[in-house]
């Protein structure tokens, strides 16, 4: 007779398989360690975003009154503000330039608008304000404005939505009016009326002028000429602090399109790498010196 061997029990009960606990103790530091990991990638990035997105831009106080625009406007302003200076004319004739500027275009030199209407000022070429080209030129633009502002008498004194509209004959006039406010902060802190009145806060520099680039620029937009280019610095001797505050805003405001990473005038410095940017404390002066990256 042959013998077998008994089949094993199926049936039983089955034994727990259980995992040694350093493993355990292992893939959870793991995992905590991941998360921690996340976490901080998450926060980074969030900063990233606030800092390079959200955080640029320039703030100008005068007369206790205090706006925003972002470095793109901000420039735009400060060109606007430098030419009228260069013809020697009144605050109160950049205030009108730039409530304008204000309401036809926000202040930035648009390709497009109503028709046929481009720029800062929104000008039409078939309304004799120059080529497409020209009207696109900022400096061209401004002066064209300003040449048909010079025109009416008293427009000094005049009220903003009248002379706004004697000149750019708007169709919506007063609307001039809603952006006063916000022009005569930027005039008077662009004509160095207002001192320390103008600050920005900016991401790291992406651009990299010449000082005789931005020199020329000076020159061609505002009129002046005593500076003294050196290695990555620009020297401006102004013939009044007036016009020195005037040279030391126009660069904070121009300080994205030309990449400078600070402006000093007198003992006061702005800076750019300031986390909360502020002139620093001191006496004015009028030598402007501009560091650029």
């Amino acid at each position: 007779m042959s013998k077998t061997r008994p089949a094993p029990d199926r049936a039983g009960p089955s034994r727990p398989v259980t995992r040694p606990p350093a493993r355990r103790r292992r893939r959870a530091i793991s995992l905590l360690v991941i998360l921690g990991l996340l976490a901080t990638a998450g926060w980074f990035g969030a900063r990233f975003l606030l800092d390079s997105v959200i955080n640029p831009q320039c703030t100008i106080t005068a007369g206790g009154m205090t706006e925003t625009f972002d470095p793109e406007q901000a420039g735009n302003a400060a060109l606007i503000a430098a030419v009228a200076t260069k013809r020697d004319l009144p605050p109160r004739a950049a205030t009108i330039a730039l409530t304008t500027a204000i309401q036809e275009s926000k202040i930035r030199n648009l390709r497009y608008g109503d028709r046929d209407s481009l720029g800062l000022f929104q000008q039409r070429p078939s309304q004799g304000w120059g080529t497409e080209e020209q009207i696109l030129d900022p400096i061209h633009a401004t002066n064209a404005f300003l040449d048909a502002l010079v025109k009416y008498k008293g427009y000094e004194t005049a009220d903003i939505t009248k002379i706004a509209q004697r000149v750019q004959k708007s169709g919506f006039p007063e609307a001039y009016r809603d952006h006063e406010g916000e022009g005569r902060v930027l005039a008077s802190t662009l004509t160095g009326h207002s001192p320390a009145g103008l600050v920005c806060r900016l991401d790291a520099a992406k651009t990299h002028a010449s000082p005789a680039a931005v020199a020329a620029d000076l020159e061609k937009q505002m009129g002046v000429t005593t500076s003294t280019a050196g290695d990555g610095v620009l020297t401006v001797k102004a013939a009044d602090v007036t016009t020195a505050w005037a040279v030391a805003h126009w660069a904070v405001a121009r300080a994205e399109q030309y990449g400078a990473t600070s402006v000093t005038i007198g003992e006061r410095t702005w800076d750019r790498s300031a986390r909360e940017p502020a002139w620093s404390p001191g006496a004015d002066g009028k030598t402007v010196t501009i560091t650029l990256s």
